[in-house]
């Protein structure tokens, strides 16, 4: 029998499709490469955003005649819809399984799961419940092996066994060589502590989703931090690390979010010159106090600030990337396409050059050339 995994939403769901994958593999399946060869087809979904939701409604068509399972972060509502088209609905948190990893050298660690936070337009809490955090011994030893680890959580800064600055640091005295980033943290709770602890293996790259740049907006969407308070942090950041790259997270079209409020998150990208920002126009989601607000925002507009806001981010990001033009650096190699591979430096930016597909996995020395507002250009640094 042969299973086929369909996957939507965050890195947290990709981590979950590997327990999927291991799960069904103890059960004697054998993974194939299309969902037309499959006769289990798994779709591990997202509620977040309706989109996810749609998306799985289409696949009706392709899953019609098999067995079909669905599973991941769900909404009642939209498991009530969704459970006449698939076979059996199973809970995420009912697959236990050591994960499959589907790459070699890098791994995504869940450190922790749900959500304590209740931001107002976001169905995490719902579907995934309260913070629970895994024990870190748990943790250090799925590391073992890898060259790339993802730590991942909701809100990595507030893991509980023995505090998110402590596990960073037990993993840094780890002696094999491996590269350390971790997504997502929250302005809430990011502290000196975590500051110090980005050195060396913990590459300097960081996650802030700020979500909006006014004031007004942020205590409507539940995010208890003011922009002053997150510029400051941003400042402290840069000061002990001036080479850090920083990417956020933007909800553009909240409702009720004026033409004046948008335009101060437009200012806040200029100013705090983003590297990568995930730029999300707001849908409702039934059950989350947003749902409430009247969604007036009209989708020509969010299409619209969302353009806005990818314009100042290609300058600033093209900006950031020049800085590293003549310099060597260090990348992991994790594709190769047509004498080209393609990878992510220690400061996680994506970079091209040409070289050998055995390099895939290693670290390599690449002399940067070129910038692009997305990635870097590069030779071979022998």
């Amino acid at each position: 029998m042969k299973y086929y995994i369909v996957t939507f939403g965050c890195q947290m769901n990709e981590a979950d499709s590997e327990r999927i994958a291991g799960f069904f593999e103890n059960q004697g399946y054998k993974a194939c490469q299309k969902i037309e060869q499959a006769d289990l087809v798994i779709v591990n979904m997202c509620s977040v955003r309706q989109s996810a939701v749609d998306r799985v409604i289409g696949l009706k068509p392709k899953i019609k005649g098999k067995k079909s399972i669905l599973t991941g972060c769900m909404l009642k509502k939209d498991k009530a819809k969704l459970s006449k088209i698939f076979n059996e609905i199973i809970d995420i948190k009912d697959i236990k399984a050591k994960p499959i990893h589907l790459s070699k050298f890098s791994i995504s660690i869940p450190i922790m799961t749900g959500c304590n936070n209740f931001c107002s337009y976001c169905v995490v809490p719902y579907t995934r419940g309260r913070e629970k955090s895994r024990p870190a011994k748990n943790i250090i030893k799925e590391i073992n092996g890898y060259k790339e680890i993802w730590l991942l959580g909701q809100n990595v800064n507030s893991y509980k066994d023995i505090g998110f600055a402590n596990l960073l640091k037990k993993i840094h005295k780890l002696k094999c060589k491996f590269w350390v980033r971790f997504t997502s943290s929250h302005p809430k709770y990011f502290s000196d502590d975590i500051i110090k602890q980005i050195k060396g293996k913990i590459t300097p790259y960081l996650n802030l989703p700020v979500q909006s740049g006014d004031n007004t907006v942020l205590k409507k969407m539940n995010r208890p931090y003011t922009i002053k308070q997150y510029k400051e942090i941003i400042k402290k950041v840069r000061k002990q690390i001036p080479d850090i790259t920083i990417s956020t997270d933007i909800i553009v079209g909240f409702p009720g979010e004026t033409k004046a409020q948008f335009n101060n998150t437009a200012k806040l990208f200029e100013e705090i010159k983003f590297d990568m920002a995930y730029i999300n126009k707001y849908s409702p989601r039934a059950g989350t106090a947003a749902f409430k607000l009247k969604d007036n925002v009209s989708p020509q507009e969010k299409k619209n600030r969302e353009r806005i806001l990818t314009e100042i981010l290609k300058q600033t990001a093209l900006e950031n990337n020049k800085k590293h033009i003549n310099k060597i650096e260090e990348v992991l190699v994790n594709d190769y396409k047509k004498g080209y591979c393609i990878g992510k430096s220690y400061h996680y930016k994506t970079v091209k050059f040409k070289g050998k597909k055995s390099y895939i996995g290693k670290f390599v020395k690449v002399k940067i050339t070129d910038a692009l507002s997305w990635g870097l250009k590069g030779k071979y640094a022998k």
